[in-house]
């Protein structure tokens, strides 16, 4: 793997280029010129144009997608077409499923949900699991939140409104009582108290990716829950069920867009407990990290930017390393969490920032 295409360059995927840059011969896709001086070219076209995208892409050996979930199957077919390496970040279960589908047959990887959650969360507790002889319980949380809150709902949008709406909306699945079925997300209410703050969490789908297949008949428990500030959760199901805005997708985003701009200053919680057997004894295994916002090149990226880029650049990393499979469909637990932290962009990893 040498020539690497990223298509979207906003905040994470601007980044994702800059990261790869440093290995890579990488070029940026977009719509629009980007602002701003970037390490990198940039080609200017739409991933709608099929024509165009197949073009393009069958100069490059990888392609990166950082664009919305619904616009991410365009760029997954060419890619599968012509053989090359793909990856992306969407927790989008439909998305993943056709591309999962093409993977049956592809020359190159298909890896999708390489983000934070579905991503790096799978990878932390297919972990901590590996350490038991029978396993009870895993449950995984994040949350990417103001660091200084405001307002009833505690929140901004530093990440795609669009993707957050859609994980908010989607039921979730997970496996409770040894079964694996579907949850409505926004439920299965609960209080974490981390270092003496407190927060809710609650169930949204695709955080979990494909780790219900994974462990179903291993544990009796198995969900993914994102966390936010206490009373996020009531607010957000009076304005999507009360006031029936989920069924207008583009003006509750707009609204709360308009309401919740980006912060400067962010937080990412990463938090995974698993419980199970070691021999006869029960135990627990536990991981937490609190990430922030750090410089990169002289440049300040927020919490929620880099460990997203991060995230996926270090799994391409590993597929150039041969770390992973050269081709199908990458699940995220089955990333040796050890090897990913060994690569230039997950040992970004391995501290609290």
């Amino acid at each position: 793997m040498k020539k690497v295409l990223v298509i979207g360059m906003g905040k994470v995927g601007s980044l994702v280029a800059t990261l790869l840059h440093k290995r890579f011969e990488v070029t940026g896709m977009d719509k629009r010129t980007p602002s701003g001086s970037l390490p990198f070219d940039v080609i200017l076209g739409d991933v709608n144009d099929v024509v165009f995208l197949q073009s393009t892409l069958k100069n490059f050996d990888a392609v990166v997608s950082a664009m919305p979930y619904n616009l991410n199957l365009p760029i997954a077919k060419t890619a599968y077409q012509l053989g090359i390496h793909y990856f992306d970040l969407t927790e989008d279960v439909p998305t993943t499923n056709a591309i999962r589908e093409m993977a049956k047959d592809s020359k190159g990887v298909m890896a999708p949900q390489c983000g934070l959650a579905p991503g790096l969360i799978g990878i932390v507790g297919a972990d901590l699991a590996k350490r038991f002889t029978k396993l009870r319980d895993i449950e995984l949380r994040v949350g990417a939140l103001p660091r200084f809150p405001n307002g009833l709902m505690g929140y901004s949008f530093t990440w795609s409104p669009a993707g957050v709406i859609n994980e908010y909306i989607n039921d979730a699945e997970a496996i409770h009582n040894g079964e694996r079925k579907m949850v409505p997300s926004l439920d299965g209410l609960e209080l974490i108290n981390i270092e003496g703050q407190e927060f809710e969490a609650f169930s949204t789908s695709g955080g979990l990716g494909t780790m219900c297949e994974t462990y179903l008949g291993k544990v009796d428990t198995l969900n993914y829950k994102t966390i936010r500030y206490p009373g996020h959760a009531k607010l957000m199901k009076f304005l999507l069920y009360e006031l029936i805005l989920k069924e207008k997708r583009e003006l509750i985003e707009q609204i709360l867009t308009e309401a919740k701009p980006p912060v400067r200053e962010d937080v990412v919680y990463v938090y995974a407990v698993v419980e199970g057997w070691k021999g006869d004894e029960l135990a627990r295994e536990e991981f937490y990290r609190a990430y922030h916002p750090i410089e990169i090149d002289g440049v300040h990226w927020r919490a929620i930017s880099w460990t997203t880029a991060a995230s996926v650049a270090a799994v391409v990393e590993m597929v150039a390393d041969a770390k992973l499979p050269q081709k199908g469909f990458i699940k995220q637990e089955e990333i040796n969490f050890d090897e990913f932290l060994k690569t230039t962009n997950g040992q970004f990893f391995s501290h609290d920032s």
